[in-house]
């Protein structure tokens, strides 16, 4: 049985896809199947003995919860770089993301991929007046790197929000698009569904190991939204996690265009249309997962922002992202033949593009001009001064559920107790009672339910 879990299966077939069955020893292993993870077998498939492995399906990971716009209108994260590092590396960062765009523009044309990509013009909007100063900042460094950027209007907006636009920008549908690449894959480069790393062991070579076989690689590349280790990358003391509330309303008329507002809350908005309805695909609420738990709560937010009726809703769903020191990827070599590509700011469909080409290059022994702007080994001044804010975050979000498990918006509806050394909890969701296992197999984190 198919789970439709987002708007971008929700017509998903059964796929013939398999699960590792032997020992394989390969020249390149890329862990994750997502856009960076498949878009690297895409770019090595040629030349190289390449495999994918994903501990579920392609694209069933963060890949399937984006909003997947194609734009390099991010909000205020130009300015945000350039008082972080310098003009120089916002100048870039913005450089690689119009790149980006036009790359994944040309990959659609060049192999006539099916996946609903759409010119679909990006919007940046003040919706408080704090923030025009923001808005106006931003528009002006645009500018500076001759964007052709208008003053304008949002089109589903009763109010008059100072907002700014630009043409150059796409939507597209990312599962239709994996579909398509899997296709291209599948002769040249295997995919393995349901195949989890658990431990990965630098030999002669990388041991990586399942619950049943070993895979031996020469290479290998971290495509996986969150690295499942701690060494030697540290991500916890890098970064910190993010989550966002989607829903997804059927509407009459496709506006055929996408906005972000300017500070938060991030309320951010973009329409898709299928064969049979047109739907209206809204994100906000976006908060550090250390706090604010209450999903119900953020989700009406969400509804009342945009006015949505809860009859016209089809689905409700959350994503993550990874938010680095100076909200840039990393993406790189973190030790001998390891690379990574990971915390993406919220961008991803433009920086998953990115990574899956510069780590590529960085195999092929190519020159990648961004290379050095998204080194995942570099540091700067603010790198130091967030170490401790993302520890104390890490904390908070390890010891919180463990120290107060009943959370108030549980209503009794959720009874935690230990068995045979296990910590259990039973909810109960529509006169239904399920045991679940109250610990994470990451990092044995207590869960929130939701």
């Amino acid at each position: 049985m198919v789970n439709k879990m987002s708007i971008w299966n929700i017509n998903e077939k059964e796929r013939n896809t398999k699960k590792l069955d032997k020992d394989i020893d390969i020249d390149i292993l890329i862990i994750g199947a997502g856009i960076t993870g498949m878009m690297t077998g895409y770019y090595l498939k040629d030349n190289k003995s390449v495999i994918i492995v994903d501990s579920s399906k392609y694209g069933h990971g963060v890949t399937l919860n984006t909003t997947a716009k194609v734009t390099y209108l991010q909000g205020n994260i130009y300015n945000k770089i350039k008082s972080i590092t310098n003009i120089d590396k916002a100048n870039k960062y913005l450089e690689s993301q119009i790149s980006a765009t036009k790359l994944l523009k040309e990959i659609v044309e060049k192999e006539n991929i099916d996946c609903d990509f759409t010119k679909s013009p990006s919007y940046i909007f003040a919706d408080k007046f704090k923030d025009i100063s923001k808005l106006e900042e931003e528009k002006e460094f645009l500018k500076s790197n001759k964007v052709d950027i208008k003053k304008s209007v949002l089109p589903n907006k009763k109010e008059n929000f100072l907002a700014y636009k630009v043409n150059d920008t796409y939507t597209i549908n990312p599962f239709k698009y994996l579909d398509s690449l899997y296709d291209i894959l599948k002769d040249k480069v295997p995919i393995y569904e349901n195949t989890k790393i658990i431990k990965i062991e630098e030999k002669d070579k990388y041991y990586c190991y399942t619950d049943s076989y070993v895979i031996k690689a020469n290479k290998v590349v971290l495509a996986c939204h969150y690295p499942f280790f701690l060494l030697p990358f540290m991500l916890p003391i890098k970064s910190y996690i993010e989550k966002s509330y989607i829903i997804v309303s059927k509407v009459n008329d496709n506006k055929q265009f996408n906005a972000i507002n300017m500070s938060n809350p991030i309320y951010s908005v973009r329409y898709y249309e299928d064969d049979n309805n047109i739907y209206q695909i809204s994100l906000g609420e976006s908060h550090n997962t250390s706090f604010d738990q209450n999903d119900k709560e953020h989700f009406d937010k969400v509804k009342k922002q945009f006015n949505i009726d809860d009859k016209d809703i089809v689905m409700s769903y959350s994503n993550v992202d990874i938010i680095t020191h100076d909200y840039m990827p990393y993406i790189g070599l973190i030790k001998k033949n390891m690379y990574i590509s990971t915390g993406y700011n919220t961008w991803g469909m433009t920086n998953s593009i990115l990574g899956s080409k510069i780590i590529s290059d960085l195999i092929n022994k190519k020159k990648n001009k961004y290379k050095e702007l998204f080194n995942p080994l570099r540091k700067n001044k603010i790198f130091f001064i967030k170490i401790p804010i993302h520890v104390i975050s890490q904390i908070k979000s390890y010891l919180g559920p463990k120290i107060n498990k009943n959370k108030s918006w549980y209503n009794n509806n959720i009874k935690f107790y230990y068995k045979d050394g296990n910590s259990l909890a039973k909810v109960k969701v529509d006169n239904k009672e399920y045991v679940i296992h109250n610990k994470c197999p990451h990092l044995g984190c207590s869960l929130i339910y939701n």
